[in-house]
């Protein structure tokens, strides 16, 4: 008989066996330390990795990675930063701790004596310490900065990075952001049509790049937010991280690439960020990104090399008690939030704003909004922070020991001939710089005048002229400062997309506008100009108008006519009928209507045929009256052709919209258009995304389901289930659902003309039943999105020989990745077999 080997001898064994198996259970007794890099405990897939990384030279982290990122961190950015002595132990009592080489305990997991007795890191990042199938501890129920993909973060947990903090609140299920615990100054709650306390809500990042929130008295996933990348690549990790400078950020890294890219963030504007820039910080922005800087001369940074840690005053104000005076910042806001906002807020104007602090002992600055609310904010804390912006119209003071010391004007540098240089006075350069200007509209002006004092139209040119862009329907050219000041510094955002975010704007003459930011836009200026000149010449019912542009440097912004309603997913995808926003099917038919006379004006009645390439609810939107109106048309020329590493869905086209042909390395037409508009039709009759699955279809997708269901002859059960049967006319519905089963046929040749499709739609022509979309009923592959180079780009071949194509849809994909040349050959053998 085999004598077994006692448990020490076992556990020794191993111990020692370890090393030689890094996919096996962590075992008690192991130990890592940041000397031996060889030592990780390591994910069966090898995705994630437990070992110390550097923070600096001699300081170190013990922190869960992928690819060398951190995804968390013993005792986080604080209590786990150790020296080159440390160590990190599983200790045969079942305690994980971290020690610094001192053998002081940074951190620990406090799971002593608990039972213990194996250590885990799955594949999803998931640390757990064991009890037999029992989890004691995991870091998933301890975050510290990050919330991975499959990790579920509850009311209970918080992410933490210095003074901030990121939360969510118990029964609202609001998002919220926290400076040192208690100023609130970022949240984000559920839609309004959600009125009701949630019973225990939870947040989730899905892999595709989702972020939810889930609880049990929600029907579905309420969608918080998109990752940029949203649907795009396979073996991509997306997570979020709560970022040292207060931002909560999701992004996106590619396995083994080691770098991280940012697809979304809470807050837009970094300088709303309170303290980012410290104590009596001011942030403001340079040419490219925000800075921080101190409010005058008057004062001085805490720390040179870095200047998010604030200023101090030269002089407190206890050293000169009668010698304190305000200093005054224009265009600058102290920011407030609450609690503070609710207990130091005053109707005054600027004058008392500004003497009421001066005389109270606990002011220390003050800020009064020039927005017509008469409202002033004493600043009794002691922490103030500061956005300085021109956009912005609020002047703020703060106390300081006079004289007053505002900051020094830029100067300007001349070279001399022996090399040497001088600063030229302020007032010298400002001089200089006026009668240039004044002696060139002098010399202009007389220039004029003697060219066109004899001619009888003189009088009225100047006024035709400033009319010829309003009457000839020419784009109206904005300066970037115009843009900026009409969208109050960019703050009101409507949306965003694959080219860029949209802000709202009131113009000079008090026109409503939407104001598109191009992003990846680096075309030449006159280029540029001819393609919005392009764009602004087309004009009809159904489709968004192009009111101006501006180029300016690296801005490209486009601004448009508002669309008082927003976008049409806005109204289908929404989780009841109590916000308001249900549309009747009479309104949802002339959106379907409407939305396809407007593709059949860029197919089929434009002097050149332009193809949209990326038809759905979002780029649909709706006027004051509910008619449907196509943006975003014409703008895929306008991508930089340098930049080889956007992808599919980036330029043109989204999950669950795209033709088969996209994937299958064929020729792209306005027929790929019509695909999309059938699979749009089919959610404006459904009242849900067409990629969606649910018990109810059978977890097959919705247009799957939806055609076994009109075979049945039960075509009531595609109908949104909010619209009452006695308001729907059942014969528009079952054409609308035919047209739409027409739409989504695989090949092309099969799809209808937009304009046959508005004919069909109309009653006017005859439309047989449909066979079943192949595309459908195999599982459409259009919702795939792959990785494609703009500079392997050939021009699309037209729907009609007389129709030559040079808009929106120039050029597409020829030659996809490796990945995607996979899929045609798969499809195009699944071609061959049929």
């Amino acid at each position: 008989m085999v004598k077994k080997p006692s448990s020490p001898h076992l556990i020794l064994f191993l111990f020692l066996l370890y090393p030689l198996l890094p996919y096996a259970d962590i075992p008690l007794g192991s130990t890592l330390t940041p000397t031996n890099n060889t030592a990780t405990w390591t994910s069966q897939n090898q995705t994630f990795s437990l070992s110390f990384i550097p923070i600096s030279s001699s300081t170190f982290s013990a922190a869960i990675s992928f690819s060398g990122i951190p995804v968390w961190k013993a005792g986080g950015d604080t209590d786990g930063v150790v020296d080159s002595a440390a160590r990190f132990e599983f200790q045969n009592n079942g305690n994980l701790r971290l020690v610094n080489g001192s053998g002081a305990v940074k951190w620990e997991s406090g799971t002593s004596n608990r039972g213990v007795s194996v250590a885990t890191l799955d594949d999803s990042g998931n640390l757990s310490l064991k009890n037999g199938s029992l989890s004691i501890w995991s870091s998933f129920d301890n975050p510290t900065d990050t919330i991975l993909p499959s990790q579920s973060f509850s009311t209970k947990q918080s992410l933490k990075s210095g003074s901030y903090s990121f939360g969510l609140l118990a029964g609202s299920g609001n998002l919220t952001l926290k400076w040192n615990q208690d100023t609130v100054y970022w949240t984000q709650g559920l839609n309004s049509s959600f009125a009701q306390n949630l019973a225990s809500p939870s947040l989730g990042l899905q892999p595709n790049g989702v972020l939810v929130i889930s609880d049990v008295l929600l029907v579905t996933n309420v969608v918080m937010a998109y990752s940029s990348d949203y649907g795009e690549g396979t073996d991509i990790l997306r997570f979020v991280r709560l970022d040292s400078d207060g931002n909560l950020r999701i992004y996106s890294s590619g396995r083994g690439t080691g770098t991280s890219t940012e697809r979304w963030a809470a807050v837009l504007d970094q300088c709303q960020v309170y303290g980012w820039c410290g104590n009596m910080g001011i942030c403001s922005y340079n040419d490219t990104e925000p800075v921080c800087g101190c409010p005058s001369e008057n004062f001085e940074f805490l720390d040179p090399k870095d200047s998010t840690k604030g200023c101090q005053r030269k002089m407190e104000i206890k050293d000169c008690p009668s010698n304190a005076t305000m200093l005054q910042l224009e265009h600058t806001q102290f920011l407030t939030f609450e609690p503070e906002r609710s207990s130091e807020v005053f109707f005054v104007g600027i004058s008392a704003c500004r003497g009421n602090c001066l005389v109270g002992e606990s002011c220390v600055a003050s800020t009064s909004l020039a927005d017509g609310t008469g409202l002033c904010y004493l600043k009794v804390s002691s922490f103030v922070s500061g956005y300085q912006s021109p956009a912005i119209p609020s002047t703020s003071f703060v106390k300081v020991c006079g004289p007053l010391s505002p900051n020094a004007p830029k100067t300007s540098t001349v070279n001399v001939t022996k090399g040497k240089t001088f600063k030229m006075r302020a007032w010298v350069v400002a001089v200089v710089v006026l009668c240039t200007l004044v002696g060139l509209v002098l010399l202009e002006g007389g220039l004029w005048l003697w060219c066109c004092r004899n001619s009888p139209n003189f009088a009225g040119l100047s006024a035709q002229y400033a009319l010829l862009e309003y009457a000839s329907g020419a784009p109206v050219q904005f300066s970037y400062k115009e843009l900026q000041h009409s969208t109050k510094g960019f703050k009101e955002k409507l949306g965003s997309g694959g080219f860029g975010a949209v802000y709202r704007g009131i113009l000079a003459n008090r026109t409503v506008v939407a104001v598109k930011q191009l992003e990846g836009i680096e075309q030449g200026e006159k280029q540029f100009r001819m393609e919005v000149a392009t764009i602004s010449s087309t004009h009809h019912l159904n489709l968004v108008r192009l009111i101006g542009f501006c180029s300016e440097g690296r801005h490209r912004l486009l601004v448009y006519e508002f669309m008082k309603n927003g976008s049409l997913d806005s109204f289908l995808f929404i989780l009841d009928d109590s916000s308001g926003k249900m549309l009747s099917w009479e309104t949802r038919f002339k959106v379907a209507l409407g939305t396809a006379r407007g593709i059949t004006y860029l197919h089929e009645e434009c002097r050149d045929c332009i193809i949209h390439c990326d038809i759905k609810p979002e780029n649909i939107l709706l006027d004051e009256n509910y008619n449907a109106k196509v943006s975003d048309f014409g703008l895929a020329k306008l991508i930089n052709p340098k930049d080889h590493h956007r992808t599919l869905t980036s330029l043109r086209g989204t999950r669950g919209y795209l033709a088969p042909e996209w994937l299958a390395n064929l020729p792209i037409t306005s027929k790929s258009d019509i695909y999309s508009y059938g699979m749009v039709l089919l959610e404006i009759i459904s009242g849900r995304r067409n990629f969606d699955v649910s018990e109810e279809t059978g977890h097959k997708k919705f247009s799957t389901w939806a055609y076994e269901e009109y075979e049945k002859g039960n075509v009531i059960s595609i109908v949104d289930k909010r619209l009452a049967e006695n308001d729907v006319d059942m014969q528009q519905v079952v054409r609308a659902i035919e047209v739409s089963f027409w739409c989504i046929q695989e090949q092309p040749s099969q799809r209808p003309s937009m304009g046959k499709v508005v004919q069909m739609l109309e009653g006017i022509a005859e439309i047989k039943k449909p066979p079943v979309p192949k595309a459908t009923a195999d599982g459409s592959i259009s919702g795939t999105s792959v990785s494609v180079s703009v500079s392997a780009l050939s021009t699309i071949a037209p729907s009609a020989p007389e129709k030559s194509i040079t808009s929106s849809a120039a050029h597409v994909v020829r030659s996809l990745s490796s990945r995607s040349e996979n899929n045609s050959k798969t499809f195009s053998s699944f071609l061959k077999s049929d």
